[in-house]
C-alpha cells in the first residue's frame, strides 16, 4: 500500500513539474523551438508583418482567425469549439502540441488563443514574454520563410475551464456584486461621453487598463508581478480564488488581462468575449458615467 501511494505522488510531482508555465522568456525558447513536440504559433499584429520577418519555424494565426461576427447584431465573438478544434488542426495542431504563442503588443493578440486553449482543455500552452520585440532585442534570428505544418486532426478532452462569461453573468455579477468585475478599457471610455447616454462601465466595474500590465520600454513584457499585484490591490483585488470577470469593448483588450490575470495565479478569471459592444445594446443593462464604479 505504501509503495502505491509513494509511486502515485512522484507521478503527480512529475506532472506537476512538467506543467507547461504560463510564459516563457526567449532564452528557454531558442533553446526548445526545435522539440518535437513545440508548435510556435505567431500572432503579430498583421499578416504582412509575418511576411517581412518572424520567428524560424513559426505558423501563423492571426486574430481575425479565432473570432467571427454575429449576424443578430454584428458582435464579435469567438468560433465554435468544432471551427475553432478543426482550424487548429489544419495548421499541424493536435491536442498533444505544446504550444508557444506569440505577437508584437505585450501579448494582447496572444492571450486570445490562450483563452481559447486553456476553454477547450489544452494541457501545454506558454506565451512568449515580449514576443518578437524581445526576441529581435535580443539580438535573435529572424526569417520570412512562411511555415506550413503536416495537417493533423485536433480531438478536445473536453476537460476545459469554465472562464467564459456572458451578458446574464455579467448583469448578475454587477447586480449582487459577488464576482469583481475589471473594465480594462481606456479611462475615457470607462467614464463614458455625456453625448452618449448607453456610454460608460458595467456597474460596480473597477477600471484597471489593460495596457498598464505592460513595460512597453522594457522589451513589452509584463510587468513584474509585484508591481501588478499592487494594481490589482489598489481595486480591491487580493484573493487569488475570489471570482473575477474581465471585458473591454469587443473582447480583444481583456484577453490580455485574462492571461495577465492567470499568470499572476489567479485561478477563478473569466472573460466577457462580447464586453460593451453587446452590454451597451442592451437597454435594460444599466451603464454607469464617471470615474466612480458605481452611482
Amino acid at each position: 500500500m505504501l509503495r502505491v501511494v509513494v509511486s502515485l505522488l512522484l507521478l503527480f510531482l512529475g506532472q506537476s513539474l512538467l506543467a507547461a508555465p504560463v510564459m516563457v522568456d526567449t532564452e528557454w525558447l531558442a533553446k526548445h523551438k526545435n522539440d518535437d513536440n513545440i508548435v510556435l504559433v505567431d500572432m503579430t499584429a498583421d499578416d504582412l508583418q509575418y511576411s517581412r520577418y518572424h520567428i524560424p519555424g513559426a505558423i501563423r494565426i492571426a486574430y481575425s482567425d479565432l473570432v467571427t461576427r454575429r449576424k443578430k447584431d454584428k458582435v464579435s465573438v469567438r468560433l465554435p469549439d468544432g471551427v475553432l478544434e478543426k482550424g487548429l488542426g489544419s495548421l499541424g495542431i493536435n491536442a498533444d502540441s505544446y504550444i508557444v504563442i506569440y505577437d508584437d503588443i505585450g501579448s494582447m493578440e496572444a492571450g486570445r488563443l490562450f483563452w481559447e486553449l486553456e476553454r477547450i482543455g489544452h494541457k501545454n500552452m506558454s506565451i512568449l514574454d515580449g514576443g518578437l520585440v524581445q526576441w529581435v532585442l535580443d539580438g535573435r534570428k529572424v526569417d520570412n520563410k512562411p511555415v506550413k505544418l503536416k495537417p493533423s486532426s485536433y480531438v478536445s478532452n473536453g476537460a476545459g475551464i469554465e472562464n467564459e462569461a456572458d451578458l446574464a453573468f455579467i448583469q448578475n455579477a454587477s447586480e449582487k456584486g459577488t464576482v469583481t468585475l475589471l473594465d480594462v478599457r481606456s479611462q475615457e471610455e470607462y467614464i463614458g461621453h455625456p453625448r452618449y447616454p448607453r456610454s460608460g462601465h458595467v456597474p460596480g466595474a473597477q477600471w484597471w487598463p489593460w495596457e498598464n500590465n505592460v513595460a512597453f520600454t522594457d522589451g513589452f513584457k509584463l510587468k513584474p508581478d509585484q508591481q501588478l499585484l499592487a494594481s490589482l490591490k489598489a481595486v480591491g483585488v487580493v484573493d487569488k480564488k475570489a471570482p473575477l470577470a474581465v471585458y473591454c469593448r469587443s473582447g480583444h483588450r481583456a484577453s490580455q488581462s485574462y492571461l495577465t490575470l492567470r499568470k499572476l495565479g489567479f485561478e477563478n478569471v473569466r472573460l466577457y468575449d462580447a464586453s460593451m459592444a453587446e452590454y451597451e445594446k442592451n437597454k435594460l443593462a444599466p451603464v454607469v458615467r464617471g470615474r466612480s464604479p458605481s452611482l
